[in-house]
């Protein structure tokens, strides 16, 4: 399962939608919002319309790549497609959704270099690539990337080269680079290993006046650096991390960055059971208990400084422990919230992308019990219920209580819909029996052949997401066969994937990928 800490839903395991009840005011089933003309695409044909209207109309495009399921494409939908100034400023621009789980979507996904969802890409109408939004950012925030990207107007890669040569930007450009969404960048303009020190390289070239801009450049370059691998602290980071720290104003507008990258910034700036890593801790804390209380913040956000919080109280404990020392208080304030989310949260979107969160939170505060309930009441008020069920599945894992585990996992993938989601839900339930349930040789055989099968009947599937679904099946199973005990399972497995894998196209190495599912690598054994 995912760390729902994470902004982004990477490639996970998660879940049709059954017993949904979405208030009737929400999108119409498909599309992010009602307050824009989206457009569905799936395939190549479907985008190319869309930039042919766009060069016809002069408009620029923005692509939304998302998934039903997904929390943070729900908090989108819950709080920033659904306002009015963004859909004012949309009747300019050809607005375009791909939902994941449509056929052919992962070929697209290739196409514009998104893996994670959500994405948000504003384009050209030559397809050039102006910015991707921050999605984690304050809905205000986002609708000022939009409308920073909108005025400018350049293709990113340009803005962000003549930046680093030292070249004259617009306050918009420079705008554009501090909120484009690093994140789901995808390495393109800049390699993940070299993203914080480009940040920091930016941050010392923005223009002195624009204090916000060059603050969040700061702020991004630090909660990058990977517990102190990348950019190196100095007196002046720390005194511009104190800086934010201190001023209430200045902590909520760089909200994001604060309650995302609070406990790297924490390990990055301060050495280990160090009184200085006592007191930042604390200070970052206090910051974020007033994010946490700040009513003018989405119930997600709110959510998201106090499991920022936790993180910050688990600073120096392993990442398995199942019941950390925390502060009474904290564990109050996570009770209290968690119960005010379940009760006063109404909106279908609200709820998927706020209720996974909370019952993470939960967990990583050790109330496992209180996570449990709360996904179990919420499973008939999720328009994704099997999200829920995986991450009962993972609790229950995360317990020892295998049985258990395996039964949710598998109730998840059974109801999950939608062929990439269902590879990711099954590569994750397979994942668990060779993990859980290795003796489990039938078992595990029947799950991956009907993978298999259902890879063999999506034309995507060794596109992006799903074939990365698929890879990891095929490394499980190599795993769990390495000593050659289930050769015969393996064996039989192979002969499917021989009846499979020449009717799949050859483009783009599909028909390669699939060949190469339980071929161990050149040099290992199986």
């Amino acid at each position: 399962m995912p760390n729902v800490l994470s902004w982004r839903c990477a490639g996970a395991v998660l879940l049709p939608i059954w017993l949904a009840l979405i208030p009737t005011a929400q999108a119409a089933p498909g599309f992010p919002s009602t307050n824009v003309a989206w457009q569905a695409a799936a395939v190549d044909a479907d985008v190319d319309r869309a930039f042919a209207q766009a060069r016809a109309e002069k408009k620029p495009v923005l692509l939304y790549w998302g998934a039903t399921w997904c929390p943070p494409c729900n908090q989108l939908k819950a709080t920033f497609f659904n306002r009015q100034d963004f859909a004012a400023v949309m009747r300019n621009v050809v607005a375009v959704h791909v939902d994941g789980d449509r056929p052919g979507a992962q070929k697209l996904g290739a196409r514009f270099k998104v893996r994670g969802y959500p994405t948000v890409i504003l384009m050209s109408a030559e397809g050039a690539e102006i910015t991707r939004l921050p999605g984690e950012a304050d809905a205000p925030q986002i609708m000022a990337a939009l409308q920073a990207g909108l005025a400018g107007g350049r293709p990113i890669r340009t803005v962000l080269a003549d930046a680093r040569a030292g070249k004259p930007l617009t306050a918009n450009e420079w705008r554009v680079l501090a909120f484009y969404s690093w994140e789901t960048d995808e390495s393109q303009l800049v390699p993940a290993a070299d993203r914080a020190g480009i940040l920091a390289e930016l941050a010392t070239r923005a223009p002195a006046g624009d204090s916000e801009t060059t603050m969040r450049l700061w702020l991004k370059a630090a909660a990058a650096s990977d517990d102190g691998k990348g950019m190196k602290p100095d007196a002046a980071l720390q005194a511009r991390v104190q800086r934010v720290l201190a001023d209430p104003a200045l902590a909520r507008t760089h909200m994001d960055v604060l309650v995302y990258g609070a406990d790297d910034m924490v390990r990055l700036l301060s050495d280990e059971e160090s009184p200085q890593r006592t007191a930042l801790a604390a200070q970052f804390d206090a910051v974020l208990a007033r994010l946490q209380a700040d009513a003018s913040l989405s119930r997600g956000d709110r959510v998201s400084a106090l499991m920022a919080r936790v993180a910050v109280a688990r600073i120096g404990t392993p990442k398995e422990t199942l019941a950390p020392t925390l502060p009474e208080a904290l564990l109050r304030d996570v009770r209290e919230l968690s119960a005010r989310m379940d009760r006063e949260i109404t909106d279908g979107y609200e709820r998927q992308s706020v209720i996974p969160s909370v019952a993470y939170l939960q967990g990583q505060a050790g109330l496992w019990a209180d996570s449990d309930a709360l996904l179990k009441a919420n499973l008939v008020r999720s328009h994704s219920p099997y999200y829920l069920m995986g991450q009962l599945g993972s609790n229950a894992r995360k317990q020892g209580r295998k049985d258990e585990a395996l039964r949710w996992y598998e109730q998840s993938f059974e109801k999950a819909e939608g062929p990439d989601t269902r590879l990711q839900w099954g590569a994750g339930y397979l994942g668990a029996l060779v993990e859980l349930a290795p003796q489990d040789a039938s078992r595990i055989e029947k799950t991956a052949a009907q993978l298999f099968t259902e890879a063999a009947q999506d034309k995507g599937a060794f596109y992006e997401r799903s074939a990365r679904s698929l890879q990891r099946v095929g490394s499980r199973l190599q795993k769990w066969n390495a000593d050659g005990r289930h050769a015969a399972v393996m064996q039989r497995l192979q002969r499917q994937l021989d009846g499979i894998c020449p009717k799949v196209d050859a483009a783009d190495g599909q028909r390669a990928a699939c060949e190469r599912l339980l071929k161990p690598a050149a040099g290992k054994s199986a």
